[in-house]
């Protein structure tokens, strides 16, 4: 039996946390603000463990209750509520886990912030955000959670405000979610208008009443209901989970500090829309349109925003566009209504990326905050625990066998490969994106570990042009400044215990997610659309037990086309950046327009900046010259006044203050008035 009460704990304690931390942190001290929040979290995170194992192993059934009536007005209603059942459960651990060892890793990343008590408020108001969107049984306390997840994206992207390029980065992250969020919101109108109620329960069990019905923006259109909403409502996904063409702000947050670069890449702002199109998954089942618009765009954003991380040397910046390319592997998986294969990679994207992120904070720390790759190398024997955790890392992003992005990935895969065979073009295209994309990530992901761990100690020659940092920008290590070494263990200790789900946790529930019934009731799939249903029958041999059936998937590589892929890249990129590093430098002379192509990034930043952003500018400019001072002040204010001052000027013509002047004219007007009298008489 799940209770009102611990669910209610588990979302209030981060905010408690974060309340104390943000308004009383110069009263109560830096230890005491990172123990109120890591205890709110961990508190949070160990309920939600509770919870998840009752709902499991427990037989609890899904929670699903109102808490509180927002409003109540002519029959239509919005409440705080909670709907857990195994999808939410499953995110709320993820959230919690993940932020309570980004928390604790904060402990040394910020030790010598001088605003480390706001920061620790931030991410822990971030957790209660997130939990909030995922607990929520109703779209408007998802968007509310929406909403606020973004919010404090904002404030941790540009917490170091003294910064020009963070300041733009979290502007330009906030206005191109916006973007995304007028779309969302559209669709939450949709949602209620049809429906005439916002809880989730309601509008699923109500799907009956617009399937097939279609209405008329204009006249002579017919648009359907279901794809109209379903569109609508992945818009919002697009500009939360990063999707091209709104992904250009994800790799510039990365100006924020590192905890908040893998919290909000790894487990919870960016698979927000993952996590909302799975949830919604009964209404995108009524629209093949709708799931064939979210797999061509999931498609492209795996594959070609993985092509720029070929090209990054900033070590955060390549993680963040390997996220951006995983994020699409998501998305390719909720467009062939594989539903529960992006659910589970998220989960294990979760462990890994998260440990990525941290691993190269862990890095720039011993690099006193140099995060480019060509001023790093050789750095394995003085950082032996971040190096090791990182090549975990990495096998797992990069899909080696047993390893848990192997699990996952390698679902996703198989799952488009099943839709592109009785499919369209839309699925083949899919389907080719997703497995060149394997290439590209395994290419990327050993380039940064040869750059940075192996070959020549590049570092000793940079290290003076970086003495000047500012404050806020510089850890300081006193007489050991030239001398990298390993962090402290609150930075090692959160990658060790990540580096472990990395390795197991796709092995050990791979089989209940994907193909047992572990998301029955949260996700519904139309028998004519189960491509997960194809993946079973070509690898899911379960007939000895789920741990041979598992083993069996893990030996299924020899034969896949995925693994040899990813091993190409591997052995590319070890061929370059270890036996021959000067050939990289040959192939960006010959290889140059591409490269500028992808240094560029095909051009977004351009189209959004000084297209769309600087567009926007010019016809403010031009409508202000031309209506607020052309017309506005020229004409009506600054015109009326010319008016008034001639009207005037020749009014004072007649008024000279002689008595006989004004009885000549009372006469002639009165003979006028006369005149005119007798006319209109006769």
């Amino acid at each position: 039996m799940i209770s009102q009460t611990t669910l209610l704990t588990i979302a209030l304690a981060p905010l408690a946390g974060a309340i104390v931390a943000g308004f009383f942190g110069r009263k109560i001290g830096r230890s005491a603000s990172h123990w109120i929040t890591i205890l709110g979290v961990a508190l949070s995170c160990a309920l939600s463990i509770q919870v998840l194992h009752a709902l499991v192993a427990g037989g609890a059934a899904p929670y699903n209750a109102n808490v509180y009536t927002f409003f109540d007005v002519a029959g239509y209603s919005a409440h705080v509520g909670f709907m857990v059942d195994r999808l939410t459960a499953m995110m709320m651990v993820v959230v919690t886990f993940v932020s309570l060892l980004v928390h604790v890793y904060t402990i040394g990343y910020m030790d010598e912030d001088p605003d480390y008590a706001r920061f620790f408020a931030y991410i822990s108001l971030f957790t209660f955000s997130m939990l909030m969107l995922v607990m929520s049984n109703n779209f408007m306390q998802l968007f509310f959670g929406w909403e606020a997840v973004g919010l404090v994206s904002y404030l941790l992207i540009g917490f170091w405000f003294k910064k020009p390029t963070a300041v733009f980065a979290n502007m330009k992250a906030f206005i191109v979610n916006r973007v995304g969020d007028f779309g969302f919101l559209i669709g939450i109108g949709a949602v209620l208008f049809w429906f005439g109620s916002l809880d989730y329960a309601t509008v699923f069990g109500s799907l009956g009443n617009i399937d097939g019905k279609t209405f008329a923006p204009w006249e002579g259109a017919s648009w359907s209901v279901p794809t109209f909403i379903a569109v609508c409502l992945f818009i919002g996904a697009m500009g939360k989970s990063a999707q091209v063409p709104l992904h250009v702000w994800l790799p510039d947050s990365m100006e924020g500090p590192t905890p908040i670069s893998a919290l909000i890449h790894a487990a919870t702002m960016v698979t927000a829309g993952i996590f909302m199109v799975a949830r919604m998954s009964p209404i995108y089942e009524l629209s093949e349109t709708a799931l064939a618009f979210v797999l061509f765009i999931g498609a492209t954003t795996a594959l070609f925003t993985g092509l720029i991380g070929i090209v990054q040397n900033d070590i955060k910046r390549v993680v963040a566009y390997s996220t951006l390319s995983q994020l699409g592997y998501m998305t390719v998986a909720l467009g062939v209504s594989a539903y529960s294969a992006a659910v589970f990679h998220l989960m294990t994207h979760a462990f890994f990326k998260a440990l990525l992120f941290l691993g190269a904070g862990s890095v720039i720390i011993a690099m006193h905050h140099e995060q480019d790759m060509r001023k790093m190398g050789g750095l394995r024997k003085y950082m032996p625990i971040t190096f090791i955790t990182m090549v975990i890392g990495t096998l797992a992003l990069v899909g080696t066998p047993f390893f848990s992005g192997y699990f996952s990935k390698d679902s996703i895969i198989l799952a488009a490969q099943v839709a592109a065979e009785k499919g369209g073009w839309v699925q083949a295209y899919a389907y080719w994106a997703v497995l060149l994309g394997v290439f590209v990530t395994s290419f990327y992901s050993f380039r940064l570990l040869y750059l940075t761990f192996f070959g020549k100690e590049r570092f000793r020659d940079a290290h003076d042009a970086h003495a000047g940092h500012d404050a806020h920008d510089h850890h300081g290590h006193g007489d050991h400044a030239h001398e990298p070494h390993e962090s402290p263990w609150v930075v090692t200790l959160p990658l060790v215990l990540l580096a472990i789900p990395s390795i197991l946790i796709g092995f050990f529930t791979v089989g209940p997610m994907l193909f047992g019934d572990f998301f029955a009731g949260a996700i519904s799939v139309l028998p004519a659309h189960d491509s997960l249903a194809g993946v079973a029958e070509k690898i899911w041999h379960a007939d000895h037990g789920w741990v041979s059936a598992a083993v069996g998937f893990g030996m299924h590589f020899w034969a896949s086309p995925v693994f040899w892929l990813a091993f190409g890249g591997f052995a590319l990129a070890t061929y370059i950046y270890l036996f021959n590093p000067g050939l990289a430098d040959k192939a960006r002379k010959v290889f140059a327009m591409p490269i500028r192509i992808l240094e560029n990034k095909y051009g977004f930043d351009d189209l959004w900046i000084k297209g769309l952003a600087g567009g926007g500018v010019a016809l403010g400019r031009s409508l202000w010259k031309r209506i607020d001072a052309g017309l506005i002040d020229g004409v009506i204010v600054n015109g009326s006044a010319v008016l008034v001052d001639r009207v005037a000027g020749i009014a004072r013509v007649a008024q000279t203050g002689r008595l006989y002047h004004y009885a000549f004219a009372m006469i002639v007007g009165l003979i006028l008035l006369l005149g005119a009298l007798i006319l209109a008489l006769r």
